[in-house]
């Protein structure tokens, strides 16, 4: 009997989010060799050979339990991954030993073109920048709030102004602590006033609030489409998840293909969407996240989130 091609997954070691993909990926009898970069050395190795061999590359990934031909990998779920950083080693030598594992297994697995990614690191990292994100949205004919990107304090100003109320966000979450304190930059409101010559340091990203009623996550997975209408009161409703109620709805088909086509683009299959649905009911986009969570949503709405996952991943999607 010929072996079952694996599904290797890449992700750090607690994620609940990956157990679930697993169990479903189980349940339909595909392999899974599951590891992270973090573990490379006695727990993980990569081996590929290039120029020798009829196909471009062959190889293997190994960990302690599995052991995954590069050549019969059917696809990689790219989840949350951890990089090592080699704290035994010097500065110097730990950021050395740092790239060769980010461009030597990375770049292994990237160069096979038979998987199906979920998302390919490649992608998601062209995908990652709001500015353009909010360019291709308005393009496809999505709604986009007024924004503005910039670095120039008296831009800043008058735009802000210009508006009833205005929000500061982070271009890109960054781990980041103050005195030891680990810090999270939550969406907020931001006056005119506020605005120092401390902005010219970096651009930042300033939009027009949107009067919403409520806030639509949207998973695509596949051809799968899962939308959720989340209502809090709150302007960013990761604060609080207590606060929190979920209803499943409905997508008119045009809106659902220029998702579609936002994921297309990027070359994604896969991606996390969020709008503000406004007192009209409008949608109005707020970013996209190529890998982003979802795994709390499925036990509130009883969407078969991870099943699809798991579908995509063995080709049945």
């Amino acid at each position: 009997m010929t072996e079952k091609r694996p599904v290797l997954v890449a992700t750090e070691a607690d994620d609940v989010t990956a157990d679930m993909v697993i169990t479903e990926l189980n349940q339909l009898d595909v392999p899974v060799v599951r590891f992270n970069p973090a573990d490379i050395g006695t727990d993980l190795t990569v081996s590929a050979r290039f120029g020798t061999c009829p196909t471009p590359v062959v190889g293997h990934v190994r960990t302690p339990s599995r052991t995954a031909s590069l050549a019969d990998v059917r696809a990689v779920y790219w989840r949350r991954p951890v990089w090592p950083t080699f704290p035994v080693l010097g500065e110097h030598d730990a950021a050395f030993a740092a790239a060769q594992v980010r461009y030597g297994l990375g770049g292994s697995l990237y160069a096979l073109e038979g998987p199906t990614w979920v998302n390919h690191p490649l992608r998601v990292a062209e995908a990652d920048y709001k500015p353009a994100q909010l360019a291709t949205a308005q393009r496809l004919g999505l709604t986009v709030p007024a924004t503005l990107v910039s670095n120039d304090p008296d831009d800043a100003r008058t735009f802000i102004s210009s508006h009833d109320r205005v929000i500061y966000k982070t271009l890109r979450w960054t781990p980041y602590q103050r005195d030891g304190v680990s810090l999270t930059g939550w969406t907020e409101t931001v006056a005119p006033e506020e605005i120092d010559d401390s902005v010219r340091v970096a651009p930042h990203l300033f939009q027009a609030v949107v009067d919403k009623v409520a806030d639509i996550r949207i998973l695509v997975v596949g051809w799968q489409i899962f939308a959720v209408r989340i209502r809090s009161g709150l302007l960013d409703w990761r604060k609080d998840y207590s606060a929190l109620s979920y209803e499943v709805v409905d997508l008119p088909g045009e809106f659902e293909k220029a998702l579609m086509a936002f994921l297309n683009h990027y070359g994604l299959a896969s991606g996390s969407f969020d709008f503000a649905e406004d007192r009209k009911g409008d949608l109005w986009w707020l970013e996209l996240n190529p890998n982003g969570q979802w795994g709390w949503l499925e036990p509130h709405t009883g969407l078969k989130m991870a099943a699809a996952f798991a579908a995509l991943l063995a080709g049945e999607n």
